[in-house]
């Protein structure tokens, strides 16, 4: 803890000595308008005419709130400029040219949306905070980072990979299975069904997430020890790893299944009735924490994250820490109320949402060659 207060301390001061930077924050906003859908081209192709579009289709993107939390916390140190992440995007970063984005976009569409703003801003030259096209991409896809988690030995539960209900062959998997998106993030697509106990169960789940999502289901084996969510800070061997959270399914309602879904994330748990399954620090013994934080420095590396990430882990009927999602764009909701775990973790390190922010971007400075 004395190093991490150490480290942003020394950020803070550095920040201050400088002269201010203009610094754009390229970000999605959950759209309030009711049109929007319909003012979007590629969104009603793709989702509307269809008929397929599901109800969870923004819960990547940011509320305004958290969007002007980030510009503020920018603001201290910097001039700052809001960009947001639409089909305009580019040719206004291209005439402000900034000096570095932060960015929170999460795209529009595709297994390349994440990417997008970092692939754009490459081309520019413009340099930028967080992972580069290639490490967004690839964590997006859940099943290629669990092959590349694989090749390196760092622990993941067994999986399948079904394009199709027609193509199911569940022969060798263990149920129950854990159903899912092979490419969303914010638990969409994850529902309390997603755990299934047989054939029938299996052939419903990725039907649904087939059609819904038009795109494969990736069916893993439940793990069924404890949880955790771990918030990483920093680049290269010098990475900070924030306090440890632990989620407690025992504060759940009567009756709901042990997974954060999409019911724990976004109806269970809700600013006028936040959910009390966050532990933090987690209460962990010397080898557990070592297993956590030795699985979540490997994850970081040999994904190539910078700057920040988030990585959540299962334990297995062996107590081995599995990784089952990585994060490098984590979510980050400003108000303490909402249960955003990175933020979470920063303030059980001291650090408040402004300093952690402009940790972040300090990091990509440093990384950068700016300071």
């Amino acid at each position: 803890m004395l190093k991490i207060f150490l480290f942003i301390t020394e950020t803070i001061f550095l920040l201050l000595l400088r002269e201010q930077l203009d610094v754009a924050l390229t970000y999605n906003s959950k759209p309030e308008s009711k049109t929007f859908l319909e003012e979007v081209p590629s969104f009603r192709s793709e989702y509307l005419s269809s008929g397929k579009n599901s109800n969870d289709l923004f819960a990547e993107w940011d509320s305004m709130e958290t969007v002007h939390a980030l510009r503020d916390a920018l603001a201290k140190y910097n001039r700052v400029h809001l960009i947001e992440a639409d089909f305009d995007a580019y040719e206004k970063l291209r005439k402000l040219r900034p000096d570095i984005v932060f960015n929170v976009a999460e795209g529009f569409f595709k297994i390349s949306r994440e990417a997008q703003i970092p692939a754009m801003l490459d081309m520019l030259g413009i340099p930028y905070t967080g992972s580069d096209p290639l490490t967004l991409s690839l964590c997006l896809d859940k099943v290629r980072t669990k092959e590349v988690l694989s090749f390196y030995s760092i622990p993941t539960a067994s999986f399948r990979v079904f394009d199709n209900p027609e193509s199911i062959d569940d022969k060798g998997l263990s149920y129950p299975l854990f159903v899912k998106p092979v490419s969303e993030g914010s638990s969409k697509g994850i529902y309390e069904s997603s755990m299934v106990k047989n054939f029938t169960e299996l052939h419903r789940e990725v039907e649904r997430i087939t059609n819904n999502y038009l795109q494969p289901a990736l069916a893993e084996e439940f793990l069924d020890g404890r949880e955790f969510t771990v918030a990483i800070l920093g680049n290269g061997d010098d990475l900070n790893i924030l306090p440890v959270i632990e989620l407690k399914f025992d504060g759940f309602p009567e009756g709901a299944l042990p997974v954060y879904a999409f019911e724990a994330k976004w109806v269970y748990d809700t600013r006028e009735n936040p959910l009390d399954i966050f532990e933090c620090p987690a209460k962990l013994d010397d080898e557990l924490e070592k297993r956590i934080k030795d699985t979540c420095r490997k994850t970081f590396k040999v994904l190539n994250c910078k700057d920040w990430c988030r990585i959540d882990l299962r334990c297995d009927r062996n107590g081995i820490p599995n990784v089952i999602e990585v994060n490098p764009l984590p979510g980050i909701l400003p108000d303490p109320v909402d249960n955003s775990c990175f933020p979470k973790a920063a303030r059980t390190a001291g650090l408040g949402y402004d300093e952690m922010i402009n940790q972040v971007l300090y990091n990509a400075l440093q990384r950068h060659g700016m300071l």
